[in-house]
């Protein structure tokens, strides 16, 4: 039986070969290890990250020197008269229809009042009574005076004649005064304007029954000077400090939009309503060509100045605790600082600080109510966003 010869191996092969395998084995084993620590670093990592709130911040930014206000306005003429009757009766014609330009005193129409002439003449009557009662009364009293020089009569009858004088007289001066009302009551049988202007309303006509006063229906006619007009706006009261008398703003009107015209603040309430919180701003504007109406829609373009040493942030950046009103800040070390702020004026959308902040602080925009002083947190995308930080848009 031949058996195959053993090939011989020297000994240093073989420990080569195996020094070879320990060493793969050694490799492996780090690879291994660096492997898992470093994918237990990673899930650590977000294990950590997980725990941090990411939030958005702002970077508080001076507001812009011009602050544009547009508000509605309504247009009055500077003069505006509704004329009512000041006697009753029939309206005997009218003279002026709307439209009319119309001089001061220039008749307007003419009441026929019936009634009140026939009194002016009962009234006459009573004042021819009272004139001859008068007469007989002095020529009386004088008669007695001198037969008292005579003793012919006693002193006490003279007297009482004088006293019955004096008291015709008194009456008559009654119906001297009575009769004067009436007369300048029938004056104003003649409706005239009261200045020069345009006639804007009629609201009667030839023969309608007229009843004196303004509580008793609408005015016969309406009058208005529109030479100038007056524009009585509301300013929000965030705004009325603001706004002086001697300002020139600019009014535009919807059916000029190719137009701009000057007015100029007459004076505000100094006062804020307390169901509008609004104050009313009265404007003053020439209107010599006629152009514009009264009673027209308005829109005040307002030129204001805004305050220089106060920033703003939006409206969702502010926290309501029970101190007050604060934000929430990010320091340096990824920790939020809460500040107590306090505001100049609210915009709207956005709020105008006047202290608590400065210029370098990150402001945590939309910030949990929960988010409380000391915690940790990321800004979102600080990898994108310069300084880590997203400044406000001026408006």
């Amino acid at each position: 039986m031949n058996s195959e010869p053993i090939p011989h191996v020297p000994i240093s092969t073989r420990l080569r070969v195996v020094g070879v395998i320990l060493l793969a084995a050694a490799l492996a084993v780090a690879a291994i290890g660096i492997f898992v620590r470093t994918s237990h670093a990673h899930d650590l990592q977000q294990d950590v990250e997980s725990q941090h709130v990411t939030v958005k911040t702002v970077v508080p930014q001076f507001g812009p020197s011009d602050l544009p206000l547009v508000l509605p306005g309504n247009v009055r003429a500077d003069l505006d008269a509704p004329i009512y009757a000041r006697v009753s009766g029939y309206l005997k014609s009218w003279q002026t229809d709307i439209g009319a330009h119309v001089k001061k005193g220039e008749l307007l129409a003419e009441i026929e009042t019936p009634e009140l002439d026939q009194q002016i003449l009962r009234t006459r009557a009573d004042l021819s009574t009272a004139e001859s009662n008068c007469e007989i009364a002095d020529v009386t009293a004088k008669r007695w005076h001198n037969l008292l020089a005579t003793d012919s009569v006693s002193r006490q009858e003279a007297d009482e004649k004088a006293a019955t004088a004096k008291a015709k007289q008194d009456s008559l001066s009654a119906a001297r005064a009575n009769l004067q009302s009436l007369l300048a009551e029938q004056s104003f049988q003649h409706i005239v304007a009261p200045f020069d202007g345009v006639v804007t309303e009629r609201n009667t006509d030839i023969g309608k029954l007229i009843t004196s006063g303004s509580n008793n229906g609408g005015a016969l006619f309406r009058v208005v000077d529109n030479r100038r007009l007056r524009i009585y706006v509301q300013a929000p009261q965030s705004y009325s400090y603001m706004i002086k008398p001697g300002m020139t703003v600019q009014v535009d009107f919807p059916e000029l939009p190719a137009q701009h015209f000057a007015a100029t603040v007459l004076g505000t309430s100094n006062a804020i309503s307390e169901a509008s919180r609004t104050s009313t701003v009265e404007l003053m504007m020439d209107n010599k060509d006629g152009t514009l109406f009264s009673g027209s829609y308005a829109e005040v373009h307002f030129a204001l100045t805004s305050p220089s040493n106060v920033f703003r942030l939006p409206v969702s950046a502010l926290l309501f605790r029970k101190d007050g009103l604060e934000v929430a800040t990010v320091a340096a070390d990824n920790r939020v600082v809460l500040k107590p702020i306090t505001l100049a004026r609210d915009l709207g959308r956005e709020v105008e600080v006047a202290s608590g902040i400065s210029r370098s602080d990150r402001v945590i925009d939309s910030p949990s109510d929960s988010i409380a002083q000391g915690d940790v947190v990321r800004i979102k995308d600080a990898d994108t966003q310069s300084d880590d930080v997203k400044p406000v848009a001026a408006q």
